[in-house]
């Protein structure tokens, strides 16, 4: 302070005293580094998965040749480090490329932007798995309700439609109620939320199983995995009801299970334990169904060869 002046003088600070406002301004613009891979961490609680397949070996061999083309965009972390937002898949590819660094666009993000960010980047692929829109929705909408958005996406994935927020779907091939349903789909057990992403449930009745107690879903999966069936959605629908009643237990699961669809032809059934200790551990059923039919067709060719021996 000025002796006798009144007026309070701010010291410059040593970036003010050492650089000009152009290089401060520079600074601060965002740009492309080349950045140490083992510096950038994952997004938490990541929603895609990052698979080596056949695409990830061609973009693998594209890196080796080319580089990494489109920068991955990396938000700096408080304690040090960068923690990705767009670009798992470029990583993963200029790692098995044995590349040691690769080119990002440093941003300062705050949580909920770099989530929103992630998704919508992530959504952009050719193939994206039920899960990987479940939990990507979910965590979209979640970072949407903390900014204050109005929404009512958590309603009933069913019914009259609600006023929602349209700016979920807005950007997305999927309706609101498809993405309602998505939504759902986060309160199944893996094993039954892998069957859906494996194509053997089908969206509606995976809905429905939803909202079955995850104890009730873990009985359903073992009599799934018992008599190598999966529900209808009629079923499926019938399972809700008796669960909310109170009624749901593993022998009305089973009950329900082993009925005849109305599309489905008589079927002759076994229980699976009556015969798994003629094969080896693990053998799937539909293996297992096709040595009992190709064992039943060589007993009946020798009778066919015995029966003739008998006639002469």
């Amino acid at each position: 302070m000025a002796k006798g002046s009144g007026i309070s003088m701010k010291l410059p600070s040593v970036d003010n005293l050492f650089t000009t406002q152009e290089q401060r301004d520079e600074e601060r613009r965002e740009k492309v580094r080349d950045i140490d891979i083992t510096e950038i961490s994952d997004f938490p609680n990541h929603p895609f998965k990052v698979k080596t397949d056949e695409k990830m070996l061609e973009m693998v061999d594209s890196i080796k040749e080319y580089g990494v083309l489109i920068p991955a965009l990396v938000r700096p972390k408080p304690e040090g480090g960068y923690e990705m937002v767009a670009g798992h898949r470029r990583k993963m590819a200029s790692e098995l490329a044995g590349k040691e660094d690769m080119p990002c666009l440093v941003r300062n993000l705050t949580d909920d932007e770099a989530v929103l960010i992630m998704v919508d980047s992530n959504l952009q692929r050719e193939v994206v798995l039920p899960s990987e829109k479940a939990f990507a929705y979910k965590m979209k909408l979640d970072a949407m309700k903390r900014q204050g958005r109005r929404n009512d996406l958590t309603s009933v994935p069913m019914g009259p439609k609600f006023r929602s927020n349209v700016e979920l779907a807005k950007n997305s091939e999927d309706s609101i109620t498809q993405i309602k349903r998505y939504i759902r789909l986060t309160e199944l057990i893996l094993p039954i939320l892998n069957m859906v992403d494996e194509g053997k449930i089908a969206m509606r009745p995976a809905v429905e199983l939803s909202y079955l107690p995850k104890k009730q879903q873990e009985q359903l999966f073992d009599t799934m995995e018992m008599e190598d069936c999966t529900p209808s959605h009629a079923q499926a629908i019938k399972m809700r009801q008796f669960s909310e009643k109170g009624t749901l237990n593993p022998d009305v699961i089973l009950s329900i299970m082993t009925e005849e669809k109305p599309n489905q032809a008589e079927q002759f059934k076994m229980p699976k334990k009556r015969i798994e200790k003629y094969f080896p551990k693990g053998t799937p059923s539909k293996e297992m169904e096709k040595t009992i039919i190709r064992a039943l067709e060589l007993l009946r060719k020798r009778e066919q060869i015995r029966d003739r021996g008998d006639g002469r």
